[in-house]
């Protein structure tokens, strides 16, 4: 059976990224990346591909003059690789109608909150100012809406008193590099049946 194809899009530093191809060089997944896509120019996450041989591309957004045809350059690069799954991380912007159908129910995100509470572009703010006792990530297939879509995976960590963005955004961050190529596993593995809100995970 041919390998997933991965096309993973960022914005940024590229941790989570860097989680994937450390757990497909340990065996732990079974797919490959075909192309790293960023939105951005010289950022972390393009040094990241490059350094581990993989095809990267800046789709500049700037350099569109709208969103569709921004996504319609980000969507001709994933053709253009073979991309099987998309896989959004830490991908800062949020993807239009017209994307999730061209990838329809092969889209995954991970979010650094326990969803359905705390979406958006600032969790770690709002789960500080809250108050709540507990955060986390959360894996989740990509619909229409933001950080809406069925959810695959989730893993908690406190919320200390003495927290700041940061050191909570560290402790979260250690759980998503271990959950999200989990997550994509599971999907590689045929494993996750998707039934309107709930995945299930399933045996082999």
């Amino acid at each position: 059976m041919a390998k997933e194809v991965l096309g993973v899009l960022c914005s940024g530093r590229g941790t989570d990224l860097q989680s994937i191809i450390d757990a497909i060089a340990e065996g732990k997944l079974d797919a490959e990346i075909s192309v790293v896509l960023t939105d951005k120019p010289d950022v972390m996450a393009l040094k990241r591909a490059e350094k581990a041989g993989i095809r990267n591309v800046c789709v500049n957004r700037k350099e569109y003059g709208d969103r569709e045809s921004f996504e319609r350059g980000l969507v001709s690069e994933l053709k253009a690789s073979g991309v099987t799954l998309v896989v959004l991380a830490g991908f800062m912007r949020i993807l239009s109608p017209y994307f999730v159908h061209e990838y329809s129910g092969r889209i995954m995100n991970i979010h650094p909150a326990l969803l359905p509470s705390f979406g958006g572009a600032h969790a770690h703010r709002d789960v500080l100012a809250y108050g709540v006792k507990v955060s986390g990530c959360t894996v989740h297939f990509v619909d229409e809406g933001m950080d809406s879509g069925p959810i695959i995976l989730q893993a908690a960590v406190p919320v200390l008193d003495d927290d700041t963005e940061e050191t909570l955004g560290a402790r979260v961050l250690e759980q998503e590099h271990i959950i999200y190529p989990k997550a994509i596993q599971l999907y590689v593995e045929g494993r996750l049946k998707v039934e309107g809100r709930h995945v299930r995970i399933v045996d082999r």
